[in-house]
């Protein structure tokens, strides 16, 4: 590829990515088995797993369990960072989300202005309901994670 069509395909040094984080929050279905949390956001049509923007000067954790919390009212505990995703924001900005393993130590859903629905599903049904491929190449990990019995 040429040098002039690299720089195209680069975003300018001077756009600002915008960082996120979210928690991919599992439960013991059976044993050896784990479901997972998916929410609906009502204003995007969509279902995909608890996350949101950085707050100045917070970190990825923090962000992690605050909007877990936020959008879930489920208080969590990290456990091991799973991944992250990027890509373009409806803005066209840059946008990169990590990801934690998490369980819930209190705390109860209710629904909010940003999540209508949480379902808890075995990893197999989350699949076919997470709307991005992004969310279902988090949960190959996830899988991963499952069946080497960490937690």
């Amino acid at each position: 590829m040429s040098d002039a069509r690299a720089a195209v395909l680069l975003p300018p040094s001077d756009v600002e990515v915008v960082r996120a984080s979210g928690g991919i929050i599992v439960r013991p279905e059976l044993p050896g088995l784990w479901e997972v949390a998916v929410v609906h956001r009502p204003h995007r049509e969509d279902w995909t797993f608890p996350k949101g923007k950085l707050d100045p000067g917070e970190s990825f954790e923090g962000c992690a369990l605050r909007e877990v919390f936020e959008e879930t009212g489920y208080r969590c505990e990290l456990d091991c960072f799973v991944g992250h995703t990027e890509y373009r924001d409806r803005k066209g900005r840059p946008k990169v989300v990590a990801y934690w393993l998490m369980y819930t130590v209190g705390g109860t859903f209710q629904p909010n202005k940003e999540v209508d629905e949480l379902r808890w599903v075995h990893l197999d049904a989350a699949a076919d309901l997470l709307s991005y491929e992004r969310d279902r190449e988090l949960l190959l990990v996830v899988a991963a994670l499952e069946g080497m019995g960490t937690g």
